[in-house]
């Protein structure tokens, strides 16, 4: 995880949830509508810049210069905040990717079977994030990546990892320029749902073609092959 995400409500329903103003950031009551959002592409990122809150399309991936591999799309909660790779991002480029939910696939044998995994009560997410600040300048191979931790309970059936979701109380102060590192990594420790908040069920193999999109990709198919 996270290989595929959904971002499809509006702006509004994600701002409404953290409790931001109207003088805090810019509203839109248009939804996103990504069903079917996928590495590569620009996803809606909020993040902190000047101290105040900015929505930013930014790329998801990050390659630095000496890094030789194809760009990463994740970081290890456990790790990210002292690892050489992402210790700077997590410093300095902390970020929150709102999301509707996320899918990953369970595999037994040759068969794969997606999931849509998402909010038991089916309220917005924020995934913990950490990136290429600032986040307005326009960088090749170096935007975001979002961060892990380790699944529990019966989610490990599905996949090991799962993307670190916060709750809403949590947001403002993770994405503050203020926050320091430490903190950081008590917020990803403390404030981030646990399974018993997420609930899934399984989807179309549609989901794998990145060219589709669509409400029905979150819809619940009654013959799973997993």
């Amino acid at each position: 995880m996270c290989g595929r995400f959904a971002q499809y409500r509006s702006r509004d329903e994600y701002f409404d949830l953290l409790g931001l103003g109207d003088g805090e950031i810019i509203h839109d009551p248009e939804p996103v509508g990504r069903y079917n959002v996928a590495p590569g592409t620009k996803v809606l990122l909020l993040n902190e810049r000047d101290h105040d809150l900015h929505l930013d399309p930014v790329l998801w991936g990050y390659a630095p210069e000496w890094w030789d591999k194809q760009p990463l799309i994740n970081a290890r909660g456990e790790t990210a905040a002292t690892g050489r790779m992402f210790k700077p991002l997590w410093n300095h480029g902390r970020a929150v990717v709102p999301a509707d939910g996320w899918f990953e696939w369970k595999k037994d044998g040759k068969n794969k079977q997606p999931y849509f995994i998402h909010h038991k009560n089916d309220e917005p997410l924020f995934f913990a994030a950490i990136g290429k600040a600032p986040y307005d300048k326009e960088r090749a191979a170096e935007g975001f990546v979002i961060v892990t931790a380790a699944s529990a309970g019966s989610m490990v059936d599905i996949h090991d990892r799962r993307p670190l979701v916060l709750t809403a109380d949590a947001v403002k102060e993770w994405l503050s320029q203020e926050t320091s590192s430490s903190r950081a990594q008590k917020i990803a420790a403390e404030a981030a749902l646990p399974e018993s908040a997420f609930r899934w069920h399984p989807v179309t193999s549609k989901v794998g073609n990145i060219h589709n999109q669509g409400k029905e990709l979150i819809e619940e198919i009654e013959e799973p092959l997993v």
